[in-house]
């Protein structure tokens, strides 16, 4: 049974042909499945959404799930969920913001190697992932990435940022970018291609977005920004088409090919995120990246499968770090 069976009939979104509907997120999910499980702490999950995702990444063994959260609870959503627990570790806590301070001391400690948000609002775990002195703060800005099963689209596409960076400056772009270009390797892309999006392909001084693409570009040609090929301001049309591209006479590695999508604001990449998955029929993963640990970090709204693919994305980021370090 192919793993896009676990998601829901019933979809608010485009229809698509069933054939290529999660395709993407299949193949991330096989892929991962070809590395050792990782420790996940799984913060509150205290529905029969949060728990059954936790449930059914242990299933296939992407995750060994540490559930963190009030004891009883869990287990009442268990027993009423026809969902089987028995096994897994609980840290007990005693509400929700307990949960995300608790789960975060299990990634300090070293216990876990990622977090999962379960069914706790995310700045309460956020909240206690940028706390100064027992948070998974590093020197890098946290941002979001995510990661789009579109339809006729080759590959995943990562989208940033949608969900962290309100208006971020060049400085906090910087990292953004440096954090999904290092999430596209570890998803297997070699040298990922990322547009800066802008509402143009030309710098003007007056479209600060357009300023920081050019920026940006210089930085990457410098060595400031590694292991990716940038090129921006680009315009949507231009950035996704070839042929927009091409009319519009712009000669570039990036335009009609990217990898990677760098947003200008976060409105204006939640926004695109969105309108791919109701307009176009794509699914996307979500991940939190800057901090000690991947934060896994899911909507209610999101379908199993997608979940499942969130919980890979993971699981090869925690692949493709302890690689990095074993060749140091």
């Amino acid at each position: 049974m192919p793993i896009s069976a676990v998601s829901a009939a019933e979809s608010p979104r485009a229809a698509v042909p069933p054939d290529t509907r999660h395709d993407k997120f299949e193949r991330l999910v096989a892929k991962a499945q070809r590395c050792p499980p990782v420790v996940t702490a799984v913060v509150h999950p205290c529905d029969e959404v949060s728990l059954r995702g936790a449930v059914e990444a242990a299933r296939l063994k992407l995750i060994v799930p540490l559930l963190v959260g009030p004891s009883a609870r869990i287990r009442e959503v268990a027993s009423k969920s026809n969902l089987d627990i028995d096994g897994f570790e609980i840290a007990d806590s005693a509400h929700s913001h307990d949960s995300a301070a608790k789960a975060v001391e299990q990634v300090r400690s070293g216990r876990a190697q990622v977090l999962m948000k379960g069914s706790l609002h995310t700045d309460e775990l956020m909240g206690a992932v940028i706390a100064r002195e027992a948070g998974l703060r590093t020197s890098r800005r946290i941002s979001h990435c995510f990661i789009m099963d579109v339809p006729g689209h080759d590959n995943a596409l990562v989208i940033t940022d949608a969900a962290v960076n309100i208006a971020p400056s060049l400085a906090d772009k910087v990292d953004i970018v440096q954090h999904a270009i290092d999430l596209a390797i570890s998803l297997g892309c070699e040298k990922p291609k990322l547009a800066i999006l802008c509402a143009v392909e030309t710098v003007n001084s007056k479209m600060q977005a357009t300023l920081d693409a050019a920026a940006l570009c210089k930085m990457a040609e410098r060595g400031q920004i590694k292991g990716g090929i940038l090129d921006g301001p680009l315009a949507f049309d231009n950035a996704i088409s070839k042929q927009a591209a091409n009319t519009k006479g712009i000669k570039s590695e990036v335009a009609g090919d990217p990898d990677i999508l760098l947003a200008p604001d976060l409105e204006a990449g939640n926004m695109l995120a969105k309108s791919l998955s109701y307009l176009a029929g794509a699914d996307g993963a979500g991940i939190v990246l800057g901090a000690r640990v991947p934060i896994i970090l899911t909507s209610r709204a999101d379908e199993l499968l997608t979940r499942l693919a969130s919980c890979a994305v993971a699981v090869l980021i925690v692949a493709s770090r302890q690689a990095s370090t074993a060749i140091r």
